[in-house]
């Protein structure tokens, strides 16, 4: 079994072997009970954004590590990768920039909402 630290290497491995651009690993550990990790990364194009997602799979399982589910392959603008206690996001850059992931499980808590 590996340590969250071991399962986040292989998963940043796989990204890079297939040429993942931006890829960030953000701790959740402290905001989320559902998972400790998030891993983002970009990808070029539909088939790269596959390209990617499958190899973190592949990868992965290769060291018996169990994937939960694997959703948005059809499309490949966005392929979510459940894990466990890591979650793998591979994007393309204007879904990336949208959804801004990394600014909402950023280390700083949201400003508190005025008192009305």
């Amino acid at each position: 079994m590996l340590t969250i630290q071991e399962k986040t290497q292989a998963i940043v491995d796989a990204l890079e072997e297939i040429k993942g651009n931006d890829i960030v690993v953000i701790d959740t550990s402290k905001k989320s009970t559902l998972f400790d990790r998030m891993v983002i990364a970009s990808a070029n194009s539909n088939r790269q954004t596959r390209a990617l997602a499958h190899n973190v799979v592949k990868k992965l399982e290769e060291l018996g590590v169990t994937v939960y589910s694997t959703e948005g392959e059809k499309s490949g603008e966005w392929v979510l990768i459940d894990l466990g206690e890591v979650l793998v996001h591979v994007m393309q850059p204007g879904v990336r920039m949208y959804y801004s992931l990394e600014e909402l499980w950023s280390k700083h808590p949201p400003a508190a909402a005025p008192k009305v």
